[in-house]
């Protein structure tokens, strides 16, 4: 059994309490201070993705949609009324700007009437996706766009327009 000695025994616990005293309470600070200097820029993080990826799904849903209406038409009219119909479709659906989304179709091979039996109708849709939470103070809310752009082609059926 060892021995104690009443003299050194209470030196010790006292140079622990001051030890201890000095620390107390320092680990709850420093866990708060580190988890919202980590967890506020990873939620940002999460939120702007989920944007993106959110705005990138409908610029494809809408390239393709659009290039398969255009070639399943049955008259030039009747294609370009039902491209706008499905991009607004399209961009309700997705959440996306229908002021910023620019569509661009065009045929190959260069030089066809857009479209016409036996092309290639290939059909371009770009946005931008405006980042959260950045002011519109000295056009920071323009610089801080990413631009998105899908592409699809769908052949036009040899017997287009002859239906």
């Amino acid at each position: 059994m060892p021995r104690s000695n009443p003299l050194t025994d209470e030196a010790a616990d006292a140079d622990d309490a001051a030890v201890d005293d000095g620390e107390r309470g320092s680990a709850a600070l420093e866990f708060i201070l580190v988890g919202l200097v980590l967890l506020v820029p990873i939620v940002y993080l999460i939120v702007a993705l989920g944007m993106i990826q959110s705005q990138t799904l409908g610029t494809e849903a809408g390239a393709r949609h659009i290039a398969r209406t255009l070639s399943q038409a049955s008259s030039a009219e009747e294609a370009q009324r039902s491209a706008h119909l499905v991009l607004e479709s399209v961009a309700g659906e997705y959440g996306m700007d229908p002021r910023t989304v620019d569509l661009s179709i065009a045929c190959a091979p260069a030089g066809v009437a857009c479209p016409s039996a036996g092309a290639t109708v290939v059909v371009t849709v770009r946005t931008a996706v405006a980042l959260p939470l950045v002011p519109p103070i000295l056009g920071l809310d323009q610089m801080a766009r990413i631009p998105i752009e899908a592409a699809a082609a769908q052949k036009v059926s040899r017997t287009w327009g002859t239906q």
